[in-house]
């Protein structure tokens, strides 16, 4: 019996399983047969010859409509000059050499075959367009199985350079030949959703009678891979509920009682609900896991502040962990605003609320230590700082992670293990689910909590694409915009993607394909754009620079003479995307906009429109129109819904491994599940794990589908998912 860990060498031969291995990194039964036809041609619906793009490596199929000997121009012999049709374009093979003497004897007028190249398109001297293949792989239809060449679906795999597509398929018929698998799904659930079985599903899918053998293998192989994440996530949920903590219920008449008193305006109906979610999470004897999220200025954090309270209330402590120390410095500037008295302590039955930051003096860190330690601070505010092992805690029982895609797994378990009394409580939150946080969400990983209802107060923001490169006049009139809302009092934030000429200061950019703006100039620096608007269309405004490698006081001064109103233009890198609040603000530029990812922009953009004024962002970029880039920034423009966003981000980004700690645009561990077109697929997968893993959570009674998760839970995947 085949077994999916098998070596391929051994199934197939090391001649075959070599340049699979090293041209597709196939190097198991279960890789190769997990490698599933892109497309599926078919027999007398010949592929489109004008549709193929110079460079495409491609595989066509076509009818031989000539065969001619022709003389070398600059050397002797000859060359084989091929012509084949699809009925309305032509396409030319060359072969030379061997390889001529071959193709002469088997590629006749009138055959049909298969042929796998990279295309060339050259211009005739009458402005023809011609398209042609220089020594192609071929195989011709006399040299296939009946069955195969019948009317049968034809398999078109993902390839690479010097391994063709039907090289694939004879490998992937030689393991079908001998294919029988222990089905790790149980019959009654196949039988209940109509699903065939796993060998059945793996011979329909690469080797196809027709369509709907294609669509039955489809369903099969969807379902498998929803079902086996949802199954680990149902037994970490199952888990999760037995790990012991303290729990938080607060107490009548404590501090956030006081807090909700002072508050000079009415939470809304979601921060009401989300609360009353969060604060009876805190007060089970079990860790809550919660993501918060909601649209920038939707008031996460008067959520968070309000469970904190509660915890303080119980006798424990909170930790917020921002991602930079501007975030942080804003964070713990608005907790001590919004507490008022309360921030104080002592006599005024208040909590402490600490700062830790990496670079902070050394006698105002070693106070907050103390007060850390002593539980003096009942609210710590900080970064990476916080992390440290000098840092401890008299009794942590919240971790709160603003931003968490800014945070490493590791980074975050870090802090949950200061806790003394069991595992502390999480709550994440994020303005802008990006794919790893929509796949997470959707697979059900965390308990989610949405704020989807803006705060009075909050002005709309106008987008706008400013097109740099086709029209120049837009740019001028970008800078006008400025010193119109300056001289209303106004002022404006200009981002640019790199600090300087320093390397390694541009940030986490979107990298383009070379192939779509092959000659691209370096991103814009702050230091340069400032210098340049200081001194041209800017001549006479109060412009400022911020970006992450200055010091930290500088930083905080700059921050601190911007708020209030001392500076007209602060020109920035990204270190303003999260938690920056100057209402007075109205009008943000981004520069090189298309270097940013869609979730980066929509955060950046959130920083304007925050004082009931009006507000304009505008995205300037040299991207050609109907490009990727350009098709970003215009969703981006379209519109201000963060979640709608990042279903962009996602079909753009693809999901990353859902499972290990590869983020998106990696290999994902999804070959056929489509995260935002199967959620169908994805919703029934979960309610049949929950119930089969409710009644058998360590699968005893099922152990072929035991055995597939343990193989799909490698030792880093398990240690990634232990500290999620």
């Amino acid at each position: 019996m085949t077994r999916f860990d098998e070596p391929l060498k051994l199934a197939v031969g090391d001649k075959t399983a070599a340049p699979l291995e090293s041209a597709l990194g196939i190097s198991t039964v279960g890789e190769l047969l997990r490698h599933y036809p892109r497309r599926y041609a078919e027999r007398g619906e010949l592929t489109p010859i004008a549709s193929l793009e110079h460079d495409d490596h491609v595989t066509v199929v076509g009818r031989v409509s000539a065969v001619q000997r022709r003389p070398m121009k600059n050397r002797q012999g000859t060359w084989l000059d091929v012509e084949v049709t699809d009925g309305k374009d032509r396409l030319r093979l060359a072969f030379f050499g061997k390889g001529a003497y071959v193709a002469e004897q088997r590629l006749l007028p009138g055959t049909e075959a298969t042929f796998s190249g990279k295309v060339n398109v050259f211009s005739t001297p009458s402005g023809v367009k011609r398209r042609s293949l220089t020594h192609p792989d071929y195989v011709t239809e006399d040299e296939e199985t009946a069955e195969e060449f019948s009317t049968a679906p034809v398999p078109i795999y993902p390839s690479a350079q010097n391994l063709a597509t039907w090289k694939i398929q004879r490998a992937v018929r030689t393991v079908l030949d001998v294919l029988e698998l222990d089905d790790p799904l149980p019959v009654e659930l196949r039988r209940r959703l109509g699903l065939p079985g796993l060998t059945d599903a793996l011979k329909a899918i690469h080797r196809p009678r027709d369509h709907g053998d294609i669509a039955r293998a489809r369903k099969r192989l969807k379902f498998d891979e929803a079902f086996l994440l949802q199954a680990v996530l149902a037994q970490r949920r199952i888990a999760a509920a037995q790990w012991p903590a303290t729990a938080r219920p607060g107490r009548a008449g404590g501090m956030l009682a006081d807090f909700d008193a002072r508050l000079p305006f009415r939470l809304t109906d979601g921060q009401r609900e989300v609360g009353e979610e969060i604060s009876a999470d805190l007060a089970s004897e079990h860790p809550m896991h919660r993501l918060l999220q909601g649209e920038v200025g939707a008031g996460k954090t008067v959520v968070a502040l309000r469970a904190m309270l509660q915890v303080v209330d119980s006798g424990g402590q909170a930790a917020l962990l921002a991602p930079t120390e501007v975030l942080a410095q804003q964070h713990h500037r608005s907790i001590v605003a919004m507490l008022g008295d309360l921030a104080g302590g002592g006599m005024f039955g208040g909590t402490g609320v600490a700062l830790l930051t990496g670079s902070m003096g050394a006698a105002a860190r070693r106070s907050n230590l103390l007060d850390a330690a002593s539980g003096a601070a009942g609210i710590v505010v900080g970064t990476h700082a916080l992390l440290q092992d000098k840092v401890q805690f008299a009794d942590l029982g919240l971790v709160v992670v603003d931003e968490q895609h800014r945070f490493g797994v590791e980074q975050r378990d870090a802090l949950r293990e200061k806790s003394q009394g069991g595992r502390p409580h999480v709550l994440v939150m994020t303005a802008t689910p990006i794919p790893r946080t929509v796949a997470m969400t959707v697979f059900g990983d965390l308990e989610v909590s949405t704020l989807s209802q803006l705060p009075s107060g909050r002005a709309p923001i106008t987008t706008h694409v400013v097109p740099a490169a086709e029209k120049p006049h837009y740019l001028e009139r970008t800078w006008e915009r400025i010193r119109e809302e300056v001289g209303l009092g106004r002022q404006a934030y200009i981002v640019c993607p790199r600090i300087g000429d320093q390397e390694g200061d541009e940030g986490d950019l979107v990298k383009e394909d070379a192939k779509e703006e092959p000659e691209r100039r370096p991103p814009l620096a702050v230091v340069e754009v400032a210098g340049l608007l200081a001194d041209g269309p800017l001549h006479g405004l109060r412009v400022a620079v911020l970006h992450g490698k200055l010091p930290p006081e500088e930083k905080d001064a700059i921050m601190r003479s911007f708020a209030r109103g001392e500076t007209d233009v602060l020109v920035a890198t990204t270190v303003i995307e999260v938690g920056v609040d100057v209402p007075n603000a109205s009008v943000m530029v981004i520069m090189d906009a298309d270097r940013f990812g869609v979730s980066q922009l929509h955060q950046l953009r959130g920083r304007v429109g925050r004082g009931g004024l009006p507000g304009l962002c505008l995205l300037v970029s040299e991207s050609v129109p109907d490009t990727p880039a350009r098709l970003r920034l215009d969703a981006v423009a379209h519109t201000l819904d963060g979640f709608e966003l990042s279903r962009v981000d996602l079909e753009q980004r693809r999901e990353g491994d859902v499972l290990g700690a590869a983020q998106s645009g990696r290999k994902s561990s999804l070959r056929m599940l489509q995260l935002l077109r199967d959620e169908d697929v994805i919703e029934a997968a979960r309610e049949e794990a929950l119930i089969l893993l409710t009644g058998d959570p360590l699968l005893e009674s099922h152990p072929q589908l035991k055995a597939e998760l343990d193989t799909l839970v490698t030792d880093e995947r398990s240690e990634y998912l232990e500290k999620t």
